[in-house]
């Protein structure tokens, strides 16, 4: 649901909630009945958290330009694991 802004000649902007594409050319002034314009205001981009807009910023650019790699990453040196705790030092491994 998008919010659309109508401007009523009396009571001044109406903000209604329809479906995106099907909102209606005029509404009615829910104060004094009369038939409001929609008007065209700039998108409420703003209001998203920055964590989803570098996601959706990510995503955009790698659609477009996706990451090559030559090669995959190299082995680490000695194998993975959790570190071991200084008391478990000492105990046979397996």
């Amino acid at each position: 649901m998008a919010l659309y802004v109508y401007r009523c000649g009396a009571d001044g902007p109406v903000e209604e909630r329809h479906p995106i594409g099907s909102a209606p050319a005029t509404a009615r002034c829910p104060t004094c009945g009369e038939a409001s314009p929609r008007v065209i205001t700039a998108p409420m981009l703003g209001l998203a958290d920055r964590g989803r807009v570098a996601l959706i910023d990510r995503t955009t650019a790698t659609a477009h330009e996706p990451q090559v790699v030559s090669a995959p990453p190299p082995r680490p040196l000695r194998p993975g694991g959790p570190p071991l705790h200084p008391a478990t030092r000492g105990l046979p491994r397996p």
